[in-house]
């Protein structure tokens, strides 16, 4: 299209290069979100109160003029307050919620550990989109696989052993009495930790195919004193064992080559009246229904994460992170299961139990 003759709406280009100019500083401040949360700027603020630029670089171990940079352009995006009379900048509850506690159910700096690696795998992706091949989960930069245990950590705790299991039908009893759980694609191990703090009666065994999770689950199981967990390489395909009462999957079926196999395999392993818990990105079965905020974050990260792993597996299914629970539900029933519920949601999460 040749704007210089197209008839362009004044209005309307308006509003769009104020929402690109919104945008710029959205995605530049991103790396800036990256930097304030591994230096411990947020946590200093949050914990310590307001600061100057000189106070905080004090308190932090940080350079005066960075900070002081730093602080401008986190109080011009509204992620902390500033005081023009004392010239302290400060957070308030809310912006702490979201930055500064790593208890948070409303944490979200892990997400932006996740953006900086696909901000350095650009020319990669590009040559993907030419050539329709994958990219491999273990050939992404390393900040993805911290960001991604960073960003869902916070919701596992909150809502994994106070609202998801008890949606189950009779799985909790059974855990507090001692059951045989396999957690795949378990990443960092976050979720099988929780779970395995909460019911020291049962085993708990995570299962991922990348093999430096793995190695990262097993430090921070063995941190955390937990004795009741061990972490195998496996993928969803092949991982041991049978008679399993829980087979659980983390924001990860989407992910996999072939997510109607490792249905299969599931089937075979879980015990006749076990269960399956699926956790899978909230999104509804048709295109519109996911054009707002939250399905706007999950197809960038599905373009540029979910879609080229599993293009780069077998069969090279490519769900996509936006499936929607009835694809969903299609792709578990081929595996053999006959009954498959909703049990509960988040704004980001559905939670899905099957039944054999």
């Amino acid at each position: 299209m040749n704007t210089a003759t197209a008839r362009i709406d004044e209005g309307r280009l308006q509003n769009l290069l104020g929402t690109m100019v919104t945008e710029l500083g959205a995605a530049a401040a991103g790396a800036l979100i990256v930097v304030g949360d591994s230096l411990g700027l947020y946590k200093s603020l949050a914990t310590q109160g307001p600061a100057t630029s000189g106070e905080l670089g004090a308190r932090t171990g940080t350079a005066e003029r960075y900070v002081r940079e730093w602080l401008a352009s986190q109080a011009a995006s509204g992620y902390i307050d500033y005081d023009p009379e004392t010239r302290r900048f400060s957070m308030t509850a809310e912006q702490a919620a979201v930055f500064a506690d790593d208890d948070s159910p409303a944490l979200m700096t892990g997400g932006y550990y996740s953006v900086t690696s696909i901000y350095r795998g650009v020319e990669t992706l590009i040559e993907r989109f030419r050539d329709g091949a994958g990219i491999q989960w273990g050939d992404h930069d390393g900040c993805l696989f911290c960001g991604v245990a960073k960003f869902f950590r916070p919701s596992y705790k909150a809502g994994l052993v106070n609202e998801w299991l008890p949606a189950l039908e009779g799985v909790v009893p059974k855990l507090q009495g001692g059951a045989r759980v396999a957690d795949v694609g378990c990443g960092y191990g976050s979720s099988t930790i929780i779970m395995a703090q909460t019911f020291p009666q049962s085993e708990f065994i995570g299962y991922d195919f990348h093999e430096h999770s793995i190695e990262h689950a097993r430090a921070e199981a063995a941190k955390a004193g937990v004795k009741n967990i061990r972490f195998e390489v496996a993928t969803a395909k092949d991982y041991p064992g049978h008679d399993y009462d829980l087979v659980t999957f983390f924001d990860c079926l989407h992910d996999m080559g072939d997510p109607a196999g490792a249905a299969r395999h599931v089937r075979e392993t879980l015990a006749d009246d076990g269960a399956w818990m699926l956790v899978e990105p909230m999104a509804g079965d048709d295109l519109g229904d996911n054009l707002n905020p939250v399905g706007r974050a999950y197809y960038a990260f599905s373009t540029s994460v979910c879609t080229p792993t599993s293009l780069s597996q077998e069969v090279g299914t490519a769900l996509g992170a936006q499936a929607g629970e009835r694809r969903l539900c299609e792709i578990i029933e081929t595996g053999g299961f006959s009954r498959v519920r909703r049990a509960a949601q988040t704004p980001f999460n559905m939670i899905l139990e099957a039944r054999p």
